[in-house]
């Protein structure tokens, strides 16, 4: 393969991972499922699901790439040849996200675009969203300058293109996120016993409710319960970038020299920091001005309940929201590039072409796909009933086969690999090289071996549907 290049050190992997880590996900799906879920009892879930779940799925990640200096195909492959066809169907798992990536960075780049502009408030109306979405000229634009600057950052490689911009992207995010988030905390909305404050939002968000745990039947608190893991469980798998081949990419561009024990810790705290931090811009905020109504919004959130709340903030929402499309901007660059870069080094690996080659076809094709998939909604409209009972178009047909389907079922793969055929010691020799110990050595050994393919197992047949079947 030509052209491989590395992360200058553990600086530039911890932001770049995070930055691969921390998209959408963190600053649109966690908030809206804390305020599904009962705040607080979604958060203690949450955390204790990080350190244990998240962080065996992408020590496995992380390591392997390392261990055999290769992207997924490749990876598996030296593992175990009779395994390559896992490393395969990771591959393919980018391969069908990059299809629509930028088409949702496009939607988030309008929304930007409208509140720096001044029109934020126009973005409030009913049928906004509804309206960009379907004009096959304006959602094809912003859908392609999306893919152009991931493509862009891209062509220029690991030192100068993503970890440089990783560099730039993610202590500017953070610092947004933090300022937000303290000032949703000042908000105030109506007078005297009617009155909602940021900090009556907060409370909202931290603490527990466990009414639908005790106020019923065992059978239905036990259901209730069972419902939140598998929301926190989806968030981590899709928040961290586990099972797609990305930490794996990214991990073959790290150098030996470099910690991976602290690297993966520093990841996990920066990734959770991040999605506890929107939880706690967005949900105030959305309290202050509509109530627990607002906070039910689902995935609606972001795009209809969000800019609602910023309209009713007067004067300031046109800053506020300026500064929270600009994070999310920001977020899903960082994850967008992280999955074309994926399948970039995949393709530079079986190729052997130059990254500037392989990168040129590569926007070729995918500045295509995002254009139908963006006319998906309007010229190319389509209804279809999805296995897990949902009615999708193209994008949310694209969204099923990777987020539902494939990725469940490649951790499940691959926790068996790891914990049964390869062993666990496989990946902790790799992390314990020049002396270095594995602080949760055996804690990983466990959650690899037994309880992770167990829960994958339930995961994925959760999402696919396939549960609800067989408990009836």
């Amino acid at each position: 393969m030509k052209n491989k290049s590395n992360f200058t050190g553990q600086l530039g992997f911890v932001l770049a991972a995070s930055g691969s880590a921390v998209g959408v996900g963190n600053l649109w799906r966690f908030p809206y499922l804390a305020a599904k879920d009962g705040g607080g009892l979604f958060l203690v879930v949450y955390l204790v699901l990080v350190v244990t779940f998240g962080f065996t799925l992408l020590t496995s990640d992380i390591a392997m790439g390392r261990k055999t200096q290769s992207s997924s195909i490749k990876a598996y492959e030296k593992a175990n040849p009779k395994w390559k066809f896992l490393g395969i169907l990771t591959f393919l798992v980018p391969v069908v996200i990059m299809t629509y990536y930028a088409v949702i960075g496009g939607w988030i780049l309008k929304y930007c675009v409208t509140f720096l502009t001044g029109h934020g408030f126009d973005a409030a109306a009913d049928d906004y969203f509804t309206g960009f979405i379907t004009d096959p000229v304006q959602s094809v634009i912003y859908a392609a300058i999306f893919m152009l600057v991931t493509a862009f950052i891209i062509f220029r490689g690991v030192e100068k293109g993503i970890e440089r911009w990783s560099k730039y992207l993610m202590p500017i995010l953070l610092l947004l996120i933090i300022a937000v988030a303290i000032f949703a905390l000042t908000l105030k909305h109506g007078e005297g016993a009617d009155a909602r404050t940021g900090l009556d939002g907060l409370l909202v968000y931290l603490k527990p409710d466990l009414t639908p745990l005790v106020g019923g039947t065992f059978l239905s608190g036990v259901s209730h319960f069972l419902g939140i893991l598998l929301d926190a469980m989806s968030q981590i798998f899709f928040s961290l970038s586990v099972s797609m081949g990305i930490m794996i990419t990214y991990g073959s561009y790290v150098k030996k020299d470099v910690d991976l024990n602290q690297s993966i810790g520093q990841i996990e705290i920066f990734d959770t920091g991040v999605a506890f931090l929107a939880g706690m811009m967005i949900i105030p905020s959305i309290f202050v001005f509509s109530g627990t109504e607002g906070m039910a919004a689902g995935p609606g959130l972001m795009f209809v309940a969000l800019p609602k709340t910023f309209a009713a903030m007067g004067v300031a929402g046109h800053f506020v929201g300026g500064a929270f499309f600009l994070m999310a901007v920001f977020a899903t660059l960082t994850s967008c590039i992280s999955v074309l870069e994926a399948i970039t080094a995949n393709c530079m690996e079986i190729t052997g072409k130059s990254r500037p080659k392989v990168t040129g076809v590569l926007t070729v094709l995918y500045t295509a796909a995002s254009i139908i998939i963006a006319l998906g909604y309007s010229l190319l409209y389509v209804e279809v009933q999805l296995p897990n009972g949902s009615t999708g178009q193209l994008l949310d047909i694209m969204d099923y086969i990777s987020n539902s389907f494939m990725m469940p079922f490649i951790s499940l793969l691959s926790t068996i690999l790891i914990g049964w055929v390869l062993k666990p010691e496989w990946i902790s020799d790799e992390i314990e090289q020049d002396g270095i110990k594995m602080r949760r050595k055996t804690l990983y050994r466990v959650m690899v071996k037994y309880v992770c393919p167990i829960i994958m197992l339930i995961l994925f047949l959760q999402s696919t549907g396939l549960l609800g079947m067989v408990l009836k």
